[in-house]
């Protein structure tokens, strides 16, 4: 018989909204932790588009999550969206049980419980729809939030990168006592012991899904410690250190914060003021926030729906670190992944961001002069076997091509290390690498977002990279 978890001191009723769209899909797979599930798949979706995941928080449904808005953005982007769904027989307030349940830590072990359920909902997507596997991404909420992180630490081959919104740490507790010290006061514990906790999860030598985290200053159900310790937790993972390199205002509605291996972003960090356990929601400027008004949902003048989505790659819009040369109207481009400079080995997947107030039409990467391929479609990646194109230093050239026609370039050059070499890589900040919640609410406010044009911030998946990291 499955044994009932509740961390939350208030059950609050959650409503579907109006004129739900989500479908259920049955016989999915092998469902362990007997979970239900639910997709929103446009018409016509053509095979091979990205996946994103999205979690609940306690006393939610997976309609409940239809206020942030993933369905509106699918449309708009194409791309399907996965609901998963906890019911009370599992845990009485419908919490996904990301610290177990009584003691039983089945749930926070890969293939085990929930995730490997959410896993085998994922695989079905991908057989059903075409979905393609390298560009599945994940969010939650409160105890949704709180299994993302579980999620990303058991399956880290299997997601691009995630948004964490409300949550904790992996492994910040596995009972029920431990659960209610987790969400407040909190729990304190080191950076290496942290990333050790999620290195223990799983033996990966891939590139890890990079991580977004959310945190209203005001929350008092999972306090914003958890923020910090969240974020101590993913750049120990990523061997970097806890100096944000770069810090960003957004208004008075809140602070960005992120963090770099190299010159990619792989922890990116939001604090809203004035927020408690909600999803931020609002029109930023003149940019409209696809997410609608709800419980656990506040207007603070940030849209964290559209922010996730920016930061996963799927919007077309967002930052880059550097552009490719190009005249006046001619498109951004940037080589995100692999970094320039950096030694890398194995096969890999290039990344590169590109974007164009006309919009792109298509992104072509060239290794040493000759075509590798062509992507139309963000993010845009390219496959390469370092290690076939042979030691020694090679040039890496992505070529934006925008609606008028107009072309930008960004280059990079990677050496591939000889027999007995390793990779190697560094931090550019400096330093030494380093509740079961309830649902919340979505906010909506002004951002400055500096002139950006559209830009496509695609995924850093490079598989077996191998960096000399350094660890505090």
């Amino acid at each position: 018989m499955r044994r009932f978890m509740l961390a939350v001191l208030v059950v609050l009723s959650v409503s579907s909204p109006a004129g739900a769209t989500l479908t259920p899909v049955s016989n999915f797979g092998s469902n362990p932790g007997a979970l239900s599930m639910y997709e929103y798949v446009p018409p016509g979706l053509p095979a091979g588009r990205p996946l994103v995941v999205v979690l609940h928080g306690c006393s939610q449904t997976a309609a409940s999550m239809e206020n942030a808005g993933w369905n509106k953005l699918a449309d708009q982007y194409q791309f399907a969206v996965l609901y998963p769904q906890q019911s009370s027989a599992n845990n009485p307030v419908g919490c996904f049980n990301w610290a177990g349940e009584y003691g039983d830590t089945a749930n926070l072990v890969r293939g085990q419980g929930e995730n490997q359920s959410i896993m085998s909902m994922i695989d079905f997507e991908a057989t059903s729809h075409g979905i393609d596997k390298t560009k599945v991404y994940i969010m939650g909420f409160s105890a949704g939030a709180a299994f993302v992180s579980v999620m990303i630490a058991t399956w880290p081959d299997r997601f691009a990168a995630a948004s964490i919104m409300e949550g904790v740490a992996y492994r910040c507790a596995t009972s029920v006592s431990g659960a209610y010290s987790c969400q407040s006061p909190g729990v304190d514990q080191t950076p290496q012991t942290w990333g050790d906790y999620v290195r223990n999860a799983f033996t990966f030598a891939g590139a890890r899904p990079r991580v977004q985290i959310w945190h209203g200053t005001s929350d008092t159900i999972v306090v914003p410690k958890n923020q910090t310790e969240s974020i101590e937790q993913w750049t120990n993972v990523f061997a970097t250190d806890l100096t944000a390199d770069e810090t960003e205002s957004i208004g008075s509605a809140a602070t960005r914060t992120a963090y770099k291996q190299g010159t990619n972003i792989v922890v990116e960090a939001y604090t809203v003021t004035g927020m408690s356990h909600a999803v931020s929601i609002g029109n930023e400027g003149t940019t409209t926030c696809p997410a609608t008004a709800g419980s656990y949902y506040e207007a603070k003048g940030v849209c964290a729906t559209l922010r996730a989505a920016r930061f996963f790659g799927l919007t077309g819009s967002g930052g880059g670190s550097g552009s490719g040369s190009g005249g006046a109207g001619a498109p951004f481009v940037s080589i995100v992944a692999p970094a320039n400079g950096e030694q890398v080995t194995g096969q890999l997947v290039i990344v590169v961001a590109a974007g164009d107030d006309v919009g792109v039409s298509s992104v072509e990467l060239k290794i040493d002069g000759a075509s590798v391929g062509m992507d139309a479609e963000a993010p845009y990646q390219f496959q390469w076997d370092a290690s076939a194109a042979g030691a020694g230093t090679h040039t890496l050239e992505a070529a934006a091509t925008d609606g008028n026609g107009n072309i930008s370039t960004a280059m990079a050059t990677v050496t591939v290390p000889g027999p007995g070499g390793s990779g190697s890589g560094s931090d550019d900040g400096g330093g030494p690498g380093t509740g079961d919640l309830p649902a919340c609410s979505l906010d909506a406010g002004k951002s400055d977002f500096r002139g950006w044009a559209p830009i496509a911030m695609a995924v850093v998946v490079v598989f077996r990279i191998r960096r000399r990291r350094r660890r505090s």
